[in-house]
């Protein structure tokens, strides 16, 4: 293996990983809720998960791919973890089809997809279209990847030495190491299995060793999903941890079997002197069996996944869904007016959380006159989850607003409408200032100390009055207007004399022009900051007083 070949194996990888990215932002785009929803109909039990793993992969002949698809659903949130369990499992046996079609190489017309991909966003304006476009270039663009990977490694493949070792090992860990790591390097159990047929059909390794390298094929495929599951977020590894535990767990179960039983003479005597055929029915009876011994458990594969990868206060910010408000099935339940407004009360306090943190965050960052790049994501992904929270709370209660309620509770509804409106627009001002922050960096600008001191004071006026409007109920909701209002004034009051101060400074010429500017808008979002957290307030308070 040559130097060619080892630039050739690290450009497949480059590839790779730019193609799975490039798919992952198109579906991101792409999809939204309607994909979500159909997923969720597509995976609503076990079984439909499975055949729908079976049949895609089947489909498109690569476990792999559709794996990798999982871990970009599950990383962009159109899939949930317990989702991703079934079509994984689904995916192993749909792999399968691939030993009697091995002819069948999708990779052939990967570069067409790819131009047609590519010649569809350089071409078209419509931003639908390059979106969908992004998708099929990035899968034209994986498959490219996986083929120069592939292709890299032909000399291993025809190197007498590898063949000769493929050929004599006698130990069954042996084997199964072999099959993993061939298939891990050449990143397609399609090709490795093929070889494998390739090296049975000629006699040079019979049935009773090859179906250890099998074994270990099926846990080097899992690279793929290894591979795709970087910087990804932790649901989408614990997906590809999920695709692990699988085949790992089909491994002992199989060598054990194969050990203690005529496994091998039994898969012989169904296909008598067609190694090719046996191979094929091995890598079957493998995937099927241990889907059906597994299928029960994957639940648990999912909550021990969360066990070895615990949830963080981060990664709680980081998955987008409604956590509170779970819709019934019928209105007809008892107590339901109350349980909903229950619900959607939580996730407005929710919501309410996490615009605090993005605002006192955006502050820090004004503060110190700079914003790192990590700082700027997790003001940006938590601004967009509060985007969603949004627009779903809003679905909610537009689904309500059309049922029987009773005249307080439709009120409570009305309020919980505005009032999410409102923190959303909060959550807005707040990126603005991290903005001003990554502004000040950009242009190496830094406020006085003056201004720093008196963005301080704005910071902690504005924590205490969001910090008032948590869990606001009827026997404080007068209290909490009361002192929101005068929160209020105060912002206002601060917000003019913090202008008067700022253009004396300008005359002096103790501030940067630059500085000055930034902070006089700045000084725009504290005072309507305010303006949000009163009518938010007045909303609490309303819903009290029918």
């Amino acid at each position: 293996m040559g130097i060619s070949d080892i630039l050739m194996l690290l450009g497949g990888l480059a590839l790779f990983l730019y193609g799975m990215s490039m798919m992952s932002n198109g579906l991101e785009s792409t999809a939204g809720n309607k994909m979500k929803q159909v997923l969720e109909k597509l995976t609503a039990n076990r079984f439909m998960g499975v055949l729908a793993g079976a049949l895609i992969t089947a489909a498109i002949q690569s476990s792999s791919a559709t794996t990798v698809m999982v871990v970009g659903f599950v990383n962009s949130g159109l899939m949930s973890l317990n989702q991703a369990v079934w079509v994984i499992m689904g995916a192993n046996i749909g792999t399968t089809i691939t030993g009697q079609l091995i002819a069948l190489d999708i990779g052939a017309v990967a570069p067409f997809i790819a131009f047609v991909g590519v010649a569809l966003i350089t071409f078209v304006k419509n931003e639908k279209v390059r979106n969908v476009s992004g998708i099929f270039a990035g899968l034209g663009i994986l498959f490219m990847g996986m083929g120069m990977m592939s292709d890299a490694m032909v000399p291993l493949r025809e190197s007498e030495m590898f063949v000769s070792f493929m050929t004599n090992f006698r130990n069954p860990l042996v084997g199964i190491a072999v099959g993993a790591l061939f298939t891990a390097v050449i990143q397609s159990s399609s090709a490795s299995v093929g070889i494998l047929q390739a090296l049975a059909s000629t006699g040079m390794i019979p049935l009773s060793s090859a179906v250890f390298v099998l074994f270990g094929q099926n846990i080097g495929t899992c690279i793929t999903a290894v591979m795709a599951s970087f910087g990804t977020k932790p649901n989408a590894k614990r997906t590809t941890m999920i695709h692990l535990m699988f085949n790992i767990f089909g491994t002992l179960l199989f060598t054990v079997f194969t050990l203690v039983t005529p496994f091998v003479h039994w898969m012989e005597a169904i296909s008598p002197g067609n190694p090719v055929a046996q191979i094929a029915n091995v890598h079957t009876v493998f995937n099927i069996a241990t889907t059906i011994v597994l299928l029960p458990f994957g639940n648990l594969m999912a909550k021990l996944t969360k066990v070895i990868l615990p949830e963080t206060e981060k990664e709680e910010d980081s998955i987008r869904r409604l956590k509170y408000i779970v819709p019934f099935e019928t209105k007809y339940v008892v107590g339901h007016s109350a349980l909903v407004i229950s619900q959607v009360g939580s996730e407005i306090n929710r919501m309410l959380e996490m615009v605090k943190k993005n605002l006192s965050m955006s502050f820090e960052a004004a503060i110190a006159g700079s914003c790192s790049v990590d700082l700027a994501e997790e003001i940006e992904d938590r601004e967009e989850y509060i985007d969603y929270l949004n627009v779903e709370i809003t679905r909610y209660i537009s689904k309500l607003l059309s049922t029987d309620m009773p005249a307080r509770d439709y009120v409570c509804i009305n309020n919980y409408y505005s009032i999410s409106s409102n923190l959303e627009r909060i959550g807005d001002h707040a990126l603005n200032i991290e903005g001003y922050a990554k502004n000040l960096q950009k242009w190496d600008r830094t406020f006085s100390e003056t201004a720093v001191a008196q963005i301080k004071e704005m910071k902690e006026v504005c924590d205490k009055a969001l910090s008032r409007l948590l869990n606001v109920a009827e026997k404080n909701s007068q209290e909490v207007l009361e002192k929101i209002a005068k929160d209020e004034q105060k912002i206002d009051d601060m917000e003019e004399r913090f202008r008067e101060l700022q253009l004396e400074r300008m005359k002096s010429g103790s501030c940067q022009p630059e500085a000055s500017l930034i902070f006089g808008e700045l000084l725009t979002d504290f005072e309507r900051i305010g303006d949000h957290a009163l009518n938010v307030a007045e909303k609490y308070q309303g819903m009290y007083i029918v």
